[in-house]
């Protein structure tokens, strides 16, 4: 099963870096990295940049049409050429199928700010030991998972 997981870092620059680090743990056969995007909003811009990692993804599950809706739902701006119209209504509803709606829409829009970043990863066959030491230091804050709550918690226990 896919783990869908959002995480959110302290700067702008921590997303790609958490990227980069995913990108070595795929190479290695750590981490299945589904599909994945990030979010980064520099202080000072109106609106934050997103970028759909095509060069970490094992088949591009999700796809940019997915990652456009969202970010526009959450950032109230079309991203990746994706207008957002009619259509955000009916993903709005297949979304929570898979555990994002309104509230986590409303919780990524506070907590995603200028001056952070955000991680957005669909992963599966994860090594939790070794992807929990390539990233300590990094401290990012889980912001949703489709996990169940005792999944939740022991990710919590590894990134704390």
């Amino acid at each position: 099963m896919a783990t869908l997981t959002v995480w959110k870092f302290e700067t702008p620059e921590g997303a790609e870096r958490a990227a980069e680090k995913l990108q070595q743990l795929s190479k290695e056969g750590l981490v299945k990295v589904e599909d994945a995007a990030t979010v980064s909003w520099a202080e000072g811009s109106n609106k934050p940049k997103t970028r759909q990692l095509h060069n970490l993804t094992a088949r591009g599950a999700l796809g940019g049409m997915f990652w456009g809706m969202l970010f526009g739902l959450i950032f109230l701006i079309p991203l990746f050429g994706m207008a957002v119209g009619a259509a955000a209504g009916a993903l709005a509803g297949s979304l929570r199928d898979v555990g994002i709606d309104d509230e986590f829409i409303k919780r990524a829009r506070d907590e995603i700010q200028p001056g952070t970043s955000a991680l957005f990863l669909l992963t599966t066959d994860v090594v939790v030991d070794r992807v929990r030491d390539a990233f300590a230091g990094e401290r990012p804050k889980l912001l949703h998972t489709n996990l169940s709550k005792e999944q939740e918690d022991h990710l919590h226990e590894v990134f704390a």
